[in-house]
C-alpha cells in the first residue's frame, strides 16, 4: 500500500509541475521518494535475506536515521509555505510529517505497532484525498474536488500595490466602455483604441484641435498627413464621392481590412462627417480611407462618426502591440485607451496610392500586414475582370 501510494504521489508532483504549481510539485515529489523509502525500508527489514543483503539491522540503520531527520527538516519548510495555499496541500505536509517520524522512530527500534497502524490508516485516507484532487483537477483543468482555502493570506490588495492608471482605461468587451471612449471622443479628446493592424490614437474628426492635439502626443511632423477610418464603404457611397467603376470594385474587394486607400480629396468628405476636422486631415490634395476588420472599433466609429487614425507610438518609435504599451507609453498624455489585450498584427497597415488607378494603376506606398504581392494581385484580378 505505501509503495502504490509513493507511485501515485509521484504522478501527481509531475501533473503539478505541468501546470506550473512548483510548490505542489515539489512537495509531491518529496512525498514520493518519503513513502518509496519507508515502504522499501518496512518490506525489505520485515525480509531476512533481503535485510542481510543490505545490512539493515540493529547498529546499522545510522543513514536511514539521518535520512527521516533529514525528512523531517525538508517537510517543516513544506508545511509553512502550504499554509499559505490550501487546507488540503497544508494536511497533506502534516500527515507526512507525522509519518516521517514514523520512519525516525522504526530507525531507532522504538515505533510501537498499533501507532504506526493507525496513524497509517488515518493519515493515508488524507494522503490519498489530496492526491486524487491534484489528479483529478490538473487533468480537467477545473476544481472538481475541493481543496481548501489557505490558512493565511495577504491582507494587501492588488489595487493598493499598483500605481493608478494615468488616464480611463475600460475594457473594449464591455459596452460601457465603448460608450465611455465615445464620449470622451465626441468631447474633443484622444484615446488610445484597438485596430485590426496595431493600436492606433483617435481624434475625432468634428475637432480639428484634437488632431492638433494628437501630433503633439505624437511629437509627429506636421507635414505628415492622418487618415480616418470608416465603419463601411455604404458611408463612403452616400458622400458620393468622384470615384471611377475601377476604384470602387478595388475598395470592395479590399475593405474591411488591413489596406489603406488614398484616393483624392474634396468636399464630399463633409458629407462623409469630418467637418470641421476636413483641413487637418490627409493632405491638401489626396486623404487615405480605411474600413478597419475589427468589430469594436466600428461600433465606437457608429457612435463617433470619422475617426482621425494614427498609430499609438512616439513618431519613429515601434508600434504599439497591447493597451499596456499605450498606457505606458502615452497614457499620462491620454484622456483614454480601449483596453483590448493583443492586438492582432504587429505591424500597421498597407497603403495604397489609389489617385492614379485608371491612368496608371496603384502603387505601394507602405507595405505593413498585407504583402504587397498580394495588393497587386487583387488589383490584377479586379482590373481584368
Amino acid at each position: 500500500l505505501i509503495l502504490i501510494g509513493g507511485f501515485v504521489q509521484l504522478l501527481a508532483g509531475f501533473l503539478a509541475f505541468r501546470k506550473y504549481d512548483h510548490l505542489g510539485g515539489a512537495a509531491f515529489l518529496t512525498f514520493s521518494a518519503l513513502w518509496s523509502s519507508y515502504g522499501a525500508t518496512r518490506v525489505l527489514c520485515a525480509a531476512p535475506v533481503s535485510g542481510h543483503l543490505l545490512d539493515i539491522g540493529a547498529g546499522n540503520t545510522e543513514g536511514f536515521t539521518a535520512g527521516s531527520v533529514a525528512f523531517l527538516v525538508l517537510n517543516a519548510f513544506l508545511i509553512i509555505l502550504a499554509s499559505s495555499f490550501n487546507v488540503v496541500l497544508l494536511c497533506l505536509t502534516l500527515a507526512m510529517e507525522l509519518l516521517t517520524i514514523c520512519f525516525l522512530l522504526f530507525t531507532l527500534e522504538n515505533l510501537p505497532l498499533p501507532f504506526e497502524t493507525v496513524m497509517l490508516s488515518i493519515l493515508s485516507v488524507i494522503c490519498f484525498y489530496g492526491a486524487t484532487a491534484s489528479l483529478a483537477n490538473c487533468m480537467f483543468g477545473k476544481d472538481l474536488l475541493v481543496m481548501g482555502p489557505p490558512l493565511f493570506t495577504v491582507q494587501s490588495s492588488k489595487k493598493d500595490r499598483e500605481d493608478p492608471l494615468p488616464c480611463v482605461c475600460p475594457k473594449s468587451h464591455l459596452t460601457s466602455g465603448l460608450r465611455t471612449i465615445a464620449e470622451l471622443l465626441n468631447m474633443g479628446a484622444v484615446c488610445g483604441v484597438p485596430t485590426d493592424t496595431v493600436y492606433a490614437l483617435a481624434a475625432s474628426c468634428k475637432h480639428p484641435q484634437a488632431i492638433e492635439k494628437v501630433y503633439r502626443i505624437k511629437d509627429r511632423p506636421q507635414e505628415k498627413p492622418i487618415c480616418i477610418f470608416i465603419s463601411n464603404l455604404e458611408q463612403l457611397r452616400a458622400a458620393a464621392p468622384p470615384i471611377s467603376p475601377l476604384l470602387w470594385e478595388f475598395m470592395e474587394n479590399v475593405y474591411p481590412g488591413g489596406i489603406g486607400c488614398i484616393i483624392r480629396k474634396g468636399e464630399w468628405l463633409k458629407k462623409l462627417g469630418v467637418g470641421a476636422g476636413y483641413s487637418r486631415v490627409g493632405t491638401q490634395d489626396s486623404i487615405m480611407i480605411r474600413v478597419p476588420d475589427l468589430t469594436v472599433l466600428v461600433h465606437l466609429i457608429d457612435m463617433t462618426g470619422p475617426l482621425a487614425i494614427t498609430s499609438a507610438n512616439p513618431s519613429g518609435e515601434v508600434d504599439s502591440t497591447h493597451h499596456d504599451m499605450v498606457i505606458s507609453r502615452l497614457g499620462h498624455k491620454l484622456e483614454g485607451v480601449l483596453c483590448d489585450g493583443e492586438s492582432d498584427e504587429v505591424v500597421a497597415s498597407t497603403v495604397v496610392n489609389c489617385t492614379k488607378i485608371d491612368e496608371s494603376g496603384i502603387t505601394i506606398v507602405r507595405e505593413g500586414c498585407i504583402p504587397a504581392g498580394k495588393v497587386m494581385q487583387i488589383f490584377e484580378r479586379v482590373k481584368n475582370r
